[in-house]
């Protein structure tokens, strides 16, 4: 939840407005540049103070323009597809807007420096020819793009929240798999120390240290992204001797291959839970002899696990079962689709391979 909170602050409202200020800041300066320059060049004795004074007083009317029909118009009726209205107030605004623009020059600018009759309010609102031509237009150039540039920020906001969001959701969900996981491997070993401890067995200490070992991990390895491989097979060790405990040489049969890039890295507790599954559905549910095998080994693309348990007739192992089902989610949260996930059972024999990139 805290990571959550963190990124809520880090792109929330006062983010996005800071970036919008700059942004308009940059945008609008950048456009009256732009255009007392191209008048500039317009004039052979240069731009006259008169010239400079229009443009500004055009320019403050297209900011608020750009941004009435952005941030109202377009938000309040085009996102909503009310596309009709959407229009209408735009043809309506783009009026009122060139009106207002006219009235400021004519009534507010023009007195410093023309001595001249002042158009009536008749004028003003009735000559839709001069307002198109000297107000409506340029309001149209500049609203355009800018409302352009803002389509472009927005698509390009919304990929990026889409991709956080995302994101958080996957770290989300391997959370909650491997709250799944935990109880669902705790269960099963303290229900082998209960079965030690009636019979007053002298390994219960030994499984309650084996167990120690185990939780050690499983708190303080289990919650991060990616552990290295040599640690995932520790641990392992360490069940397998608990598991063992339970067990005569007889009655247990264990072989492993380890043969691996020693910097590979996977998911914490997915061998694990494969190695606990052998276990659940081997030497647990049969009375004849058990052999498991675990093989680890890497080749230059991928990191390969497979490991193989012998079961009796009754014991199905279902793929669907929790453990799996899990291990597989986790699998594609972490590496999407690449991956290579198998589940089989042929001649009394139940085999898992697992093959993850060997560096992501």
């Amino acid at each position: 939840m805290d990571f959550i909170f963190l990124n809520v602050m880090k792109f929330g409202p006062e983010h996005h407005l800071k970036q919008n200020v700059y942004f308009q800041l940059f945008f609008w300066t950048a456009l009256f540049l732009f255009g007392t320059v191209r008048n500039y060049g317009e004039y052979d004795g240069g731009m006259s103070a008169t010239t400079l004074i229009y443009n500004f007083c055009h320019w403050i009317f297209q900011i608020a323009g750009a941004n009435f029909i952005y941030y109202i118009l377009i938000r309040n009726f085009f996102d909503r597809k009310k596309y009709v209205t959407f229009f209408l107030y735009l043809v309506l605004s783009l009026y009122v807007i060139s009106v207002m623009n006219r009235i400021f020059i004519v009534y507010c600018a023009e007195p410093f420096f023309i001595d001249e009759p002042q158009d009536s309010f008749y004028s003003i609102f009735t000559d839709i020819r001069y307002l198109l031509t000297h107000y409506t237009f340029s309001l149209i150039s500049a609203g355009f793009i800018f409302i352009s540039v803002m389509f472009v920020i927005r698509y390009r906001d919304e990929k990026e929240n889409t991709t956080r969001l995302l994101k958080e959701k996957a770290e989300l969900e391997l959370k909650s798999l491997k709250s799944q996981l935990n109880p669902h491997f705790l269960f099963n070993t303290l229900n082998n120390i209960y079965a030690l401890s009636l019979s007053n067995s002298e390994k219960t200490s030994e499984s309650i240290s084996r167990l120690s070992d185990i939780l050690d991990y499983i708190l303080y390895k289990g919650p991060k992204n990616e552990i290295p491989v040599s640690e995932e097979l520790a641990v392992i060790d360490h069940y397998i001797a608990l598991e063992s405990l339970r067990y005569s040489k007889e009655r247990l049969k264990i072989s492993k291959e380890i043969h691996f890039n020693s910097g590979a890295t996977i998911p914490p507790l997915l061998y694990l839970t494969l190695v606990e599954n052998a276990f659940k559905h081997g030497a647990g549910k049969s009375k004849d002899q058990t052999e498991i095998k675990i093989d680890v080994s890497s080749d230059e693309s991928y990191l390969i696990f497979k490991i193989e348990n012998t079961c009796s007739d009754d014991e199905t192992n279902d793929p669907k079962g929790i453990g799996l089902k899990n291990i597989e989610k986790q699998l594609r949260l972490h590496y999407n689709d690449h991956f290579v996930f198998n589940v089989s059972r042929e001649n009394h024999i139940f085999k898992v391979e697992i093959k993850t990139p060997a560096a992501l």
